[in-house]
């Protein structure tokens, strides 16, 4: 019964998509942590808008990014594979980066691409620039783009409005490099980024797009990386002093107003109830920047480490009539919003090896995940350690352990970037069900039936590493001064006259 019941279900889904393809639009925080958001704890936090999408969708509990760090992280989500396959390793990508997520990788819009689909990027991109933008949205499958090639601390902020009428940037963000711009397509349209207009700026194209695609009835993809709630903080005079958490509360609260607007547009537009609308984050909190710098609730440590706090994420899926209210603690990842968006739109699946599973049956019949185990690569993975950590069902082995300057200053000093480099043989294992804060290692000795899930653990994570071919580093390819974008290309002295 139960089988015909889900074929049904099949059947009428396939029928509608074809009638109507299905919308998406995805929603990417940045820095954000796992207890930071109303609807997944934390007490004095501004999201009235990503509640409502709580509330009305379903939560994801275990859902989870590929990397504590940014580029790596968005490489993993954009293509629905590990960042070791595309090469985006060790760190992070930088303005003058020579190298970028390669050509060959195929992109979420570029699945949808053929479906006829308008795709639209807007924020942070921060897989490549590369010479003559050749790593740019505008070359991986997006129609449209309005953001910042990279994170938008890579420049000189010290001088900079952060917050009207004239709050300047906390920090100094780069040195000694261009100042950010804002590109729209492959054209620099402003250097340095006004950044107390730059969420309106995004808002607005963002909306505009929507309502265009529903105008001509078109299919549509937003892909919405937000620089919100990276370091330096930014707010304009819709959010600026409006929060509980001053700066960060207030950059949260400017995503959480756009998040706002993009659902009014779905809904004066009438797409609404053929919209998928999925938001989740790219790593855990900056620690290091303490109230500045997010919070990981329960969760250990946070960015640039493998503990949970790095890289377990909030998850919100929202689609009216398909996706029913509430709550799963069903395994997930970034890795399988690829293959899920593929799966609801009808799309065919890129001929390379994937890491990512389909999640119709946790999103739309709260069903079991198809996923079986999350891996964890630190920021410098290499063939020589392989995996830091696995989890499997409700155990989390941890192989490596190692601190993090983004998550220093916490008074839990296996965070500290003092925390050096540690293997464990056996491996260190938690019930991360019972103890989400991994705080209590369980006893091989004491638990005698663990040594069959040891046993799971190592077979589930050789068969993996067999499986991974690194490719080859897009980071260690170097950087090169003349690539870092300037306005004005011609003008000396550099970088100080990049300013249009």
């Amino acid at each position: 019964m139960a089988s015909c019941c889900l074929r049904a279900w099949s059947l009428w889904l396939l029928c509608s998509c074809a009638a109507s393809p299905p919308n998406f639009v995805l929603l990417f925080a940045d820095d954000l942590g796992f207890g930071d958001l109303g609807c997944y704890g934390h007490p004095s936090s501004l999201t009235p808008n990503l509640d409502r999408l709580a509330a009305a969708g379903l939560r994801l509990t275990d859902f989870y990014c590929t990397s504590p760090v940014c580029s790596p992280s968005r490489a993993s989500l954009l293509t629905g594979r590990y960042q070791t396959r595309s090469g985006i390793y060790p760190g992070v990508l930088y303005p003058g980066s020579v190298g970028g997520l390669p050509l060959n990788e195929t992109t979420i819009a570029e699945v949808l691409k053929p479906l006829g689909y308008a795709t639209a990027a807007v924020g942070k991109w921060h897989l490549g620039l590369g010479a003559n933008g050749t790593f740019l949205p505008t070359k991986q499958g997006f129609d449209h783009f309005l953001g910042i090639p990279y994170s938008h601390d890579m420049g000189p902020c010290q001088n900079l409005t952060c917050f009207p009428p004239d709050v300047k940037c906390f920090g100094v963000c780069d040195v000694g490099t261009v100042t950010v711009p804002l590109m729209y397509g492959e054209v620099i349209k402003q250097q340095p980024v006004n950044f107390p207009e730059l969420e309106s700026a995004y808002s607005d194209f963002a909306v505009d797009f929507i309502t265009a695609s529903a105008k001509n009835k078109q299919p549509f993809f937003l892909y919405y990386p937000s620089h919100h709630t990276h370091y330096p903080q930014y707010a304009g005079a819709g959010a600026a002093g409006r929060s509980l958490r001053g700066p960060f509360g207030d950059s949260l609260l400017e995503f959480d107003n756009t998040v706002g607007n993009l659902m009014t547009t779905l809904k004066k537009t009438g797409v609404i109830n053929n919209t998928l609308v999925f938001f989740t984050a790219d790593n855990g909190p900056e620690l290091m920047r303490m109230s500045r710098g997010g919070n990981s609730g329960a969760l250990k440590c946070g960015k640039g480490t493998t503990y949970e706090g790095g890289m377990r994420e909030p998850a919100i899926a929202y689609w009216p009539g398909r996706i029913q209210p509430g709550v799963t603690h069903e395994l997930a990842s970034t890795l399988d919003i690829l293959p899920t968006i593929a799966s609801l739109a009808g799309a065919t699946l890129p001929k390379v090896m994937l890491d990512g599973v389909d999640m119709t049956e946790i999103l739309v019949k709260r069903g079991k995940s198809k996923r079986e185990a999350m891996m964890f690569y630190p920021v410098d993975p290499s063939e020589k350690y392989g995996l830091f950590a696995l989890r499997l069902g409700k155990y989390k082995a941890h192989f490596y352990t190692r601190g993090s300057s983004h998550s220093s200053t916490v008074p839990d000093q296996d965070c500290s970037v003092l925390t050096a480099l540690k293997f464990h043989d056996p491996p260190l294992i938690f019930d991360v069900e019972a103890d989400p804060s991994e705080n209590y290692p369980l006893s091989l000795e004491e638990r005698p039936d663990l040594q069959d899930v040891l046993k799971r653990i190592k077979a589930v994570k050789t068969q993996f590493e067999a499986s991974m071919v690194f490719g080859e580093s897009q980071i260690s390819k170097g950087s090169d001064p003349n690539l870092r974008p300037c306005c004005n290309p011609e003008c000396s002295p550099k970088p100080s006259c990049c300013h249009c």
